[in-house]
């Protein structure tokens, strides 16, 4: 999707909060992918986290941090993980509900798909 649209859209992730840090509730999927951090406190262990997963990952869409006292995770209920779209005149033009159940890119993706056809 952000190979698709990136010439015609912004795209950002915001890093928020650890989801599954070993200090609070680890996964095994965590461990199996060996995805593992407590949970951080302070803005530069966090800074760290998102620098590690953007080169082990290739992670190629741009990546914000969330300040340490995760403003932007208050503002957007972000927590575990959320998808919005911001429209041109920065609105909320698509509010995804709380992953995991309710993370759904492929909605996104036709919410694009629409705004911008090919």
């Amino acid at each position: 999707m952000y190979e698709q649209y990136r010439d015609r859209v912004e795209f950002l992730t915001v890093y928020i909060k650890e989801a599954h840090p070993t200090d609070e509730w680890q996964m095994k999927s965590n461990e199996e992918q060996d995805v593992c951090y407590t949970q951080p406190r302070s803005f530069s262990d966090r800074l760290a986290i998102a620098r590690d997963f953007t080169k082990r990952f290739h992670y190629s869409v741009p990546l914000a941090v969330d300040g340490i006292d995760d403003l932007a995770n208050a503002s957007y209920a972000g927590w575990p993980e959320r998808l919005y779209v911001i429209d041109e005149h920065g609105r909320i033009a698509y509010k995804g509900k709380p992953g995991p159940f309710g993370y759904h890119p492929e909605e996104v993706e036709a919410w694009l798909a629409n705004k911008f056809p090919n």
